[in-house]
């Protein structure tokens, strides 16, 4: 107990250090880059294709983890050697496994409907269409 009262002490009176020291800024010479997708010979990837890279590759991985599981299940009750319990624990991996790909696919199928068929393709969740993101301002 003192010894976190030491350390929560040693936080508290660290912080006003924080607040009043101010950050050293060096002065450099002023370097701009410029980057063109033809010098670089591939497109720079947007924020929504980030995202819908990231929220595919969610699903493929939910997917292969599910597939996986039930793998994993199968051989336990091929190696459970008729001992009940373990052909219990066995089926309940099995069932699991089924239930989280019913869940992958009805979670598919359901952003897929929303993507195309109720908001046709205007706002996109990043699987049938690249993820939508919403500006204030439109470009030029």
């Amino acid at each position: 107990m003192l010894r976190r009262f030491k350390q929560l002490k040693a936080l508290l009176m660290s912080i006003p250090l924080l607040i009043v020291t101010a950050p050293v800024l060096a002065q450099g010479p002023s370097i701009t880059i410029q980057v063109s997708e033809n010098s670089l010979g591939f497109k720079i990837p947007t924020l929504s294709d980030i995202l819908t890279f990231m929220i595919r590759a969610f699903f493929i991985v939910a997917g292969l983890a599910a597939l996986l599981f039930l793998l994993l299940g199968a051989l336990a009750w091929v190696t459970s050697g008729g001992n009940k319990e373990n052909v219990q624990k066995a089926q309940e991996k099995i069932q699991a496994a089924i239930v989280g790909v019913i869940m992958i696919a009805v979670v598919l199928a359901v952003i897929a409907t929303l993507e195309q068929v109720v908001f046709g393709g205007k706002i996109c969740f990043g699987l049938s269409c690249p993820v939508t993101i919403p500006t204030l301002v439109k470009p030029l």
